[in-house]
């Protein structure tokens, strides 16, 4: 091969790698939101009623104290205000998600942990509360058996579906999938048996064909899991990557994105090209330690991701737009 064709070959090489790297995703800003509690951590984000509404919990430390679910507020996602603040008395609320019901309330799904007085952990029970106008909310209920925990709900076609996992560190791990019509009524579906490490943590998302598709946290390698309809027989491929916080979103034209803490020399909130069998990290924002649990909004031709890190001394909560390919 001559000298010429050599250096033509290098060159179209790296004009390919050029244009992959400039057709990925890029950040167009990064602000921190909220820093006023003493550890703001476990993210959510959603659009309702044209404002943008993130959640979170503040408490004095990632774990072993008791935690409120702050929700605050913006026009415009740059000018942010508190709207509400939910507790209850001795319960560690935490990972609230946001959700809106067919009725057309907004829900907040929370864990609700109790501990002894080592501050060791002892119980937990699933929490709901709803608002009309995001504001002014119902108190925190419980749902489902004691030691539950229903992490996410996604609707679909006037159903609500969340994967709860049942069993402390101590006890065998169990996880089930459980739909609702309402919020407050569960339904058991199904329960994923022989998934080894310890499955928690789970996002479910739709395909156009019903299709459900869940990204799942284990104390190992995530999985991403597929069903028909009525979701009770699944398929599961192995990620390959550690995933803490897992969350995606599927957008209009199809493609999935996902979110979550990458678990390498130093933590890291990621974002990741994802399919039916594959997860690829792509973009790494700014983030380190304590940080990642997402929420994830497709909003006017941007990405819309709200998280917590503290690579800036502080846990904080911050709010990124991504431009995607």
């Amino acid at each position: 091969m001559n000298h010429k064709k050599v250096l033509r070959i290098l060159a179209l090489l790296l004009a390919t790698e050029v244009a992959a790297v400039a057709s990925g995703p890029k950040i167009v800003s990064v602000e921190r939101i909220w820093d006023r509690g003493e550890h703001n951590a476990f993210t959510d984000l959603i659009r309702f009623r044209d404002r943008w509404w993130c959640t979170f919990r503040e408490a004095h430390d990632h774990g072993g104290s008791i935690g409120q679910v702050r929700v605050i507020v913006s026009d415009d996602g740059q000018q942010w205000t508190s709207a509400a603040l939910l507790a209850r008395v001795g319960i560690d609320l935490r990972d609230p998600k946001l959700s809106v019901t067919p009725a057309g309330q907004l829900m907040l799904i929370m864990g609700g942990s109790a501990y002894d007085e080592k501050d060791a952990y002892e119980t937990r029970s699933p929490q709901v509360a709803f608002s009309r106008d995001g504001r002014q909310w119902t108190q925190p209920e419980k749902l489902l058996a004691e030691d539950h925990w229903l992490w996410r709900v996604t609707w679909h076609k006037g159903k609500g579906y969340s994967v709860s996992k049942l069993g402390s560190g101590r006890d065998p791990r169990r996880i089930m999938l459980y739909s609702t019509p309402d919020g407050t009524h569960w339904d058991w579906v199904t329960e994923f048996r022989g998934l080894p490490d310890w499955p928690n943590e789970a996002t479910i998302r739709f395909a156009e064909d019903d299709e459900m598709v869940i990204l799942l946290r284990r104390n190992k390698t995530a999985w991403i899991g597929t069903s028909a309809p009525p979701y009770r027989e699944w398929k599961w491929t192995d990620t390959g990557h550690r995933i803490g916080g897992p969350n995606f979103i599927r957008l209009p034209n199809g493609s999935m994105w996902a979110t979550g803490r990458r678990y390498e020399q130093q933590h890291t909130t990621i974002l990741a090209r994802m399919t039916r069998d594959s997860y690829q990290p792509v973009l790494t924002l700014p983030s380190g330690g304590d940080c990642s649990y997402a929420g994830m909004v497709w909003h006017d031709g941007l990405l819309w991701i709200s998280y917590y890190s503290s690579h800036e001394g502080k846990t904080s909560i911050y709010l990124a737009k991504i431009k995607l390919e």
